[in-house]
């Protein structure tokens, strides 16, 4: 039986640039994603997703409402990946706590769309028009992005 998870993420947009950390591991996987993770025991989606931003890239943030929800799977796992589109509160993004560096995580940082054309992105809707165009409205509804295989474990 597979392993199930439940996970949540900060989307956060800052002057028009999109908060991201990048997870690196040398001759494995070189990737910028979202800050995100595993719900808790007895935590909700939400504080999961502030907890995240806080642990993996340094920032402060308020989550505003849900924006997409994911779902991805491996051999051996299944996941529900729940973003939620969060206000930037206080915080200069760095990778320095001990839970971003045993993770991998190199760099956190805000980053623009044209940074993002040469980068493998998570959740991939980051790099499509119809997520700026959402951003812009405030995320006027919930996206279901659909199921896919987790590409790096």
């Amino acid at each position: 039986m597979k392993a199930q998870r439940i996970s949540a993420g900060a989307i956060v947009v800052k002057d028009g640039k999109v908060l991201l950390v990048r997870h690196r591991k040398e001759g494995a996987y070189d990737f910028l994603v979202a800050p995100g993770g595993g719900v808790g025991d007895g935590e909700d989606a939400a504080a999961a997703a502030v907890r995240e931003a806080k642990e993996e890239a340094g920032v402060t943030v308020h989550p505003v409402k849900l924006a997409f929800v994911e779902e991805f799977f491996s051999p051996v796992q299944r996941e529900c990946k729940l973003w939620f589109w969060c206000r930037y509160l206080s915080g200069a993004p760095n990778a320095e706590a001990h839970e971003a560096t045993r993770e991998y995580i190199c760099e956190a940082a805000f980053f623009s769309r044209e940074d993002l054309v040469s980068h493998t992105v998570f959740p991939p809707v980051l790099k499509h028009d119809a997520f700026w165009e959402a951003e812009r409205k405030g995320f006027p509804t919930t996206e279901y992005l659909g199921l896919r295989a987790m590409e790096f474990s």
